[in-house]
């Protein structure tokens, strides 16, 4: 029989900050957090990422990934999932992946997908309902847990974080999933999205209300730089001043701007 209006569903997604501040389990640099993952078992156990999650990927492709597909080529789909890694943080392009995977895009989509069902990897939309009609429409593609990335990225340590390429990418991946994560706890939608034109303004998470959407900045820099609020300025103007604007950085200052940016650092962001 139906279960209509008799059933809900739950998304327990891996730990969020705030239920490891709780905790008292929550580390002061936010590099650390990223490198450890959010996985209840590494952190309860106190099990080294570089040990648990090789070990992870290898079960996950073995076992979840026969049962969810017949995948004849289980390397190739691991290559699949590093390319997605190198990819984290930007737009997401099918035929790129396809190209450097020896795929074609119609096995690239099947293959996200499947990545996609089972919480590997979380596609943030594009908001393109207002603004401006010349917005991009294609997701940006993140990770729902930064430890997995770090170790697909060949991260073996967290000092390797802070001069590494992909900094600014996992941070941003760090602020979103965790948003994400705080929705679904809440027993709410996911709102989130984010914005770019085609002359490359853009905001790097946007939380849609029925009242003014929230605007966030994410920068991975602990100095405050003017060119953080940039794009939230030009939002703010063409949305005619109809959105909250915040920037989260890995700084400690909190603060509202004189032009009404509110800047807070990743710890209030939880």
């Amino acid at each position: 029989q139906s279960l209509a209006g008799r059933v809900a569903y739950l998304h327990l997604l891996p730990l969020s900050l705030i239920e490891l501040q709780q905790a008292k389990m929550l580390k002061s640099n936010y590099a650390e957090n990223i490198f450890k993952g959010f996985y209840p078992e590494l952190i309860s156990k106190k099990i080294s990422p570089t040990d648990w999650y090789p070990n992870y990927i290898h079960t996950y492709v073995e076992r979840d990934v026969r049962q969810l597909k017949n995948i004849n080529n289980l390397g190739l789909f691991t290559k699949l999932m590093r390319l997605c890694a190198g990819r984290v943080g930007q737009i997401l392009n099918v035929h790129s992946l396809a190209n450097d995977c020896g795929i074609d895009n119609k096995t690239v989509n099947a293959w996200l997908h499947i990545l996609q069902s089972s919480y590997i990897i979380y596609l943030l939309r594009p908001y393109y309902n207002n603004y401006n009609k010349r917005v991009l429409q294609s997701p940006k593609l993140y990770f729902y847990d930064t430890g997995l990335v770090c170790s697909l990225l060949g991260i073996s340590s967290v000092d390797m974080i802070d001069n590494h390429a992909y900094k600014g990418a996992l941070f941003e991946n760090l602020i979103i999933i965790n948003q994400l994560k705080n929705l679904f706890n809440n027993g709410l939608q996911d709102d989130l999205y984010y914005w770019r034109d085609k002359t490359g303004n853009e905001i790097d998470l946007l939380i849609d209300s029925p009242n003014k959407p929230t605007a966030i900045e994410i920068k991975s820099g602990s100095t405050l730089n003017n060119d953080y609020y940039k794009s939230l300025l030009y939002l703010d103007n063409i949305s005619k001043n109809k959105i909250n604007m915040q920037v989260c950085y890995s700084g400690n200052m909190n603060q509202t701007r004189s032009n009404g940016i509110v800047v807070k650092p990743w710890k209030l962001f939880i």
